[in-house]
């Protein structure tokens, strides 16, 4: 987490972040597209390379955010020093007027933005009102002290860093187009309370045709429940008597305690802001539900239930429950299907591995399916069916999740460990 202080609410100023080894530089979606941007802006593709190289690394120092301008100083490998400014144009105190409108005409834009989130409907609602919170293609003028008239790879740096502190807070972005944080809340609160001094004072009592005409109506709809800290606990099962014939107690257990966490689970994402436009979850199948069941600790005689109603002997279970842990259903796919890579999705496959690393420094990788070894080292790259790149390492004779997935393979393969001296 970074820190950093006002100068007002004009200015924010953010601590140095560490080096960002193992992970991608944007984790959000909007931080993602302040990427695009750069990429789309920039003439030179090697440059922004060798910008997410600097930042990865550490070299960019202390980020200074001002309306219209974000400023660092940041290091050359040999420790040259050059001051990297990117401009992006300010909103008009007009289009500030209807961003300020349109999000207090809808209650979930405020809450999304107090939660440091930016939904995908808050953008295209600013957007339909003509205001582009995000920058597209050549938003992003860079200025630096290297003399380089395009960007070069300290804005370029500047940029991939900026993308981590619009992951923690979306604010941030508002304040490059022109107002701070509690600017934008004191215009919200004030158009709250313009809207309540609008309202005419009602007369006392209300007509008889009106209120039968509305007697019929239901009532609002209480407001969403508070997410409990942890799953609940369900009762004991232990009666100190004997189960009867047929009753497993420690398999009827497990299942009460999953049955509390997926609950749990399922009532955190139902009150995340833009639930309603996310597509629902696909259905587990058996084997699937077998691992999520196990995911729970059952005790050993549950455990090998699970594992044989699954199709598992024990090894692959545990295989199995550790890829639920890195990542659900979507790392046990990415564990246990091997699947062609084709068309459109190897091209972008190829592509992705040929730009991650300098030609000095790209692995040798050997190819099967959708999964490329490092020769020589116990690693290995495996490309899910949603494009990202999940990073394994073999332990005796198994391949096992080693790390997060990320978008760029280089990323993933540092998360899979150091290959020096490895051998599989």
């Amino acid at each position: 987490m970074t820190t950093s202080r006002y100068d007002g609410d004009r200015e924010r100023t953010f601590t140095a972040l560490p080096p960002a080894r193992g992970r991608s530089f944007a984790q959000t979606w909007w931080g993602r597209a302040w990427l695009r941007a750069l990429e789309d802006t920039a003439l030179d593709a090697q440059q922004v390379k060798t910008g997410g190289r600097l930042a990865r690394a550490g070299a960019v120092g202390a980020v200074s955010v001002r309306p219209g301008r974000i400023t660092a100083v940041v290091r050359d490998r040999d420790g040259t020093a050059h001051r990297a400014d990117v401009l992006l144009e300010e909103l008009t105190g007009e289009q500030w007027d209807r961003f300020t409108d349109m999000a207090a005409e809808r209650a979930g834009h405020v809450a999304a933005l107090l939660e440091r989130e930016m939904p995908p409907h808050l953008v295209e609602d600013a957007a339909a009102a003509g205001i582009e919170l995000l920058p597209g293609m050549g938003d992003l003028e860079p200025e630096c002290g290297c003399g380089a008239w395009d960007h070069c790879g300290h804005t370029a740096a500047l940029c991939h860093q900026v993308a981590r502190l619009l992951d923690q807070d979306p604010f941030v972005l508002l304040l490059m187009r022109g107002r701070g944080e509690q600017a934008v809340l004191d215009a919200l609160q004030a158009h709250g309370r313009a809207a309540d001094a609008e309202e005419a004072p009602r007369a006392e009592g209300v007509d008889a045709a009106d209120a039968y005409a509305t007697g019929s109506l239901l009532p609002p709809l209480p407001a969403p429940p508070e997410l409990p800290r942890e799953p609940g606990v369900p009762p004991s099962l232990d009666a100190g008597a004997a189960p009867p014939p047929g009753i497993d107690v420690g398999a009827l257990s497990l299942l009460a305690s999953r049955a509390a966490a997926e609950a749990h689970r399922l009532l955190a994402g139902a009150l995340r802001p833009g639930h309603a436009e996310s597509a629902p979850e696909a259905e587990l199948t058996v084997a699937q539900d077998a691992v999520r069941l196990a995911v729970g600790d059952p005790e050993p005689s549950v455990a090998a239930r699970l594992a044989d109603g699954s199709g598992r002997d024990g090894h692959a279970m545990a295989a199995a429950v550790r890829a639920w842990r890195q990542g659900g259903a979507a790392a046990l796919s990415v564990l246990e299907e091997e699947w062609e890579v084709e068309g459109d999705a190897l091209a972008r496959a190829r592509s992705a591995l040929e730009s991650a690393w300098d030609e000095d420094e790209r692995p040798s990788l050997r190819a099967r399916a959708n999964r490329w070894t490092v020769v020589g080292a116990p690693r290995q790259l495996r490309l899910g069916r949603d494009g990202r790149w999940w990073p394994y390492r073999g332990e005796g004779e198994r391949w096992l999740p080693a790390g997060d997935p990320a978008h760029d393979p280089a990323s993933a393969l540092e998360a899979a460990g150091p290959a020096a001296g490895d051998e599989p």
